[in-house]
């Protein structure tokens, strides 16, 4: 889509490569980032309980990592004993995982023991009864989202009085951000920045991805300890050259797949071929959205992309990262599913950045086997490869791994820790003159806007705590 752009582009890496010329978005632009330091601590629990509260988590992932944290907040809002939550099989991850085949059970209860109450099943008395029939069964249509306090003390409180019991079905997103009392939002990033470790299986294999694309032991960040525990990388790969030092690399999660694409409505270049497909694609897997389109008329893909609700191409992303003088033998680890036109698309961005490494190419088949059918654990993986890169760089600042990745990096990375937030409807006004800016005025251009996306920002009224974690109930001001 952007041929003459991608040639600007090639030619001016090339020049740096000569001149031996360095990004500056290595580092934090912004000295303030360090003036925030973790502090997520909380106040003892009352030690009386109402009941039990049980949750099936829906989702992947991510998901189900901040339905965990969730659960554990609603839970000491009603003063409830929580059992470990548990995941709802999904269609579509096809995953059966469960809580301690992802996360240390052990671990997260004592984490959290001093603050709400957490067994890993229900009393054996429990364990008989129909909650359902006793009406203690609690679906997403009971529950409206980003609920606020009251709404689960009306609604929920009662019953857990009465039965003794209450099961959350689903739980996704159902409970709001603000207003809730401090020591909840303390909680909730407590849960998610501390009691949250990854199963040694994960550790072990996620510190084989980070070791491989670094080459040999890099430096021990407080976000590696977190993410690895135990389980640092150590071994140098053989005939390595120690003077060199540790090669830095960039995570980029791609937010391009086919689900994606299609229900964005938008253009990507491909032609009548492309619309057919993304067409049938629809009519198989969002039927309600084709409905919907009957009875409104639909937004033209130019407005569309004006307006930054098209997903970035791989070729964008490529453009984006050169705009920021990221060299080309940079390594970069693709996080994500499968890009929709595989190789084909692909190809501007290795074009410009041939050292793409993913968790398939980065680990053999043995060493993935026991993640097979697991997407979750899969999942992890790209979780702690995100988390501990030098730079991390999304596409798409609402998908839920990019903001769970960005808030971990927030919280421990100590100032150090860069994230790159392209703005899509800037980005668009700026590749709308493709056919004529100058590369050094599409250099400046993209740099700004990555610059502003990256200030440092307090947590404003109703944002996730998760990915703003710069905030009074979460972090201290040094």
């Amino acid at each position: 889509m952007y041929s003459r752009l991608l040639n600007l582009a090639s030619a001016s890496l090339a020049e740096k490569e000569f001149k031996q010329e360095k990004s500056v978005f290595w580092e934090e632009s912004n000295r303030l980032a360090s003036v925030w330091k973790p502090c997520a601590y909380t106040k003892e629990n009352s030690g009386r309980s109402n009941g039990y509260m049980l949750v099936s988590a829906n989702g992947g992932l991510n998901q189900q990592r901040v339905a965990i944290c969730n659960a554990v907040a609603v839970a000491s809002l009603l003063n409830a004993t929580l059992v470990l939550p548990r995941f709802l099989y999904s269609n579509v991850w096809k995953d059966p995982s469960q809580f301690g085949d992802i996360y240390q059970e052990d671990y997260f209860m004592n984490t959290l023991k001093d603050e709400v109450s957490i067994v890993k099943e229900l009393p054996s008395h429990l364990k008989s009864l129909d909650i359902e029939a006793i009406g203690s069964l609690i679906t997403d249509a009971d529950i409206m989202k980003e609920a606020k306090p009251f709404d689960y003390s009306r609604k929920v409180l009662p019953l857990l009085l009465r039965n003794g019991v209450v099961h959350f079905l689903g739980f996704g997103n159902r409970l709001g951000f603000d207003p809730l009392p401090l020591n909840i939002q303390k909680l909730r990033c407590r849960c998610n920045f501390h009691a949250l470790k990854f199963v040694p299986k994960i550790q072990q294999v996620g510190s084989l991805l980070i070791g491989r694309i670094r080459k040999y032991e890099g430096t021990r960040s407080l976000v590696d300890k977190q993410l690895l525990g135990n389980f640092m990388p150590d071994i140098p790969l053989k005939n390595h050259n120690a003077t060199v030092g540790p090669s830095r690399y960039l995570a980029l999660h791609m937010r391009f797949e086919v689900d994606m694409v299609a229900y964005s409505l938008c253009d990507f270049g491909g032609g009548e071929t492309e619309r057919k497909e993304l067409q049938a694609y629809r009519e198989v897997h969002f039927p309600l959205l084709l409905e919907r389109l009957k009875i409104s008329k639909p937004i033209s893909p130019v407005k569309l992309r004006k307006l930054g609700r098209c997903p970035l191409t791989p070729e964008e992303a490529a453009l984006v990262l050169a705009g920021l003088s990221l060299r080309r033998g940079t390594y970069i680890y693709m996080a994500g599913s499968q890009i929709y036109g595989g190789e084909s698309k692909m190809h501007p961005f290795t074009s410009l950045y041939p050292n793409v490494v993913t968790k398939e190419t980065l680990l053999t088949p043995s060493e993935l086997a026991p993640f097979k059918n697991f997407s979750s654990q899969l999942a992890a993986l790209d979780f702690i490869a995100c988390a501990s890169a030098d730079v991390f760089a999304m596409t798409d600042s609402g998908s839920q791994l990019a903001s769970l990745v960005s808030g971990f990096r927030t919280y421990y990375g100590d100032g150090h820790a860069p994230v790159l937030r392209p703005n899509k409807k800037r980005l668009a006004a700026i590749l709308s003159e493709s056919s004529t800016i100058g590369w050094e005025s599409f250099e400046g251009r993209v740099r700004k806007m990555i610059e502003e996306g990256q200030r440092v920002r307090v947590r404003g009224f109703g944002r996730s705590i998760y990915r703003l974690p710069r905030c009074p109930e979460c972090m201290c001001k040094s």
